[in-house]
């Protein structure tokens, strides 16, 4: 990309290696995170976490993995496979267990 204008329209130019910033760890999953840019009241980011496992109430949500692989279960026992190119909605109070086999990398909306 060349240009003022495209330069300021770039949020990153390689989501893969972004640097992210700990979030600290939960007993068994360390996770990390960074805000890229918000869309209105959306904020776009990325994750990663593991490989570990975690509990957590989830608030809404949608994210695309773009490296890594794991699960995530919902109460009601559904299990969804992550792994690259994986598109999930989660929903305000989903209570979650993630499960995280190989560290785990996601663009996320909140």
């Amino acid at each position: 990309m060349t240009g003022a204008l495209a330069a300021a329209r770039l949020i990153s130019a390689d989501l893969h290696t972004a640097g992210l910033e700990p979030d600290g760890a939960s007993a068994t999953l360390a996770t990390a995170s960074i805000r890229l840019t918000h869309l209105g009241r959306t904020e776009v980011g990325l994750w990663e976490a593991g490989p570990g496992t975690d509990v957590d109430i989830e608030a809404d949500e949608v994210f695309l993995v773009l490296a890594g692989a794991g699960t995530v279960e919902f109460t009601d026992s559904s299990v969804l496979d992550l792994r690259p190119g994986t598109l999930v909605r989660l929903h305000a109070g989903d209570r979650t267990t993630w499960r995280v086999t190989d560290r785990l990398r996601k663009l996320y909306l909140i």
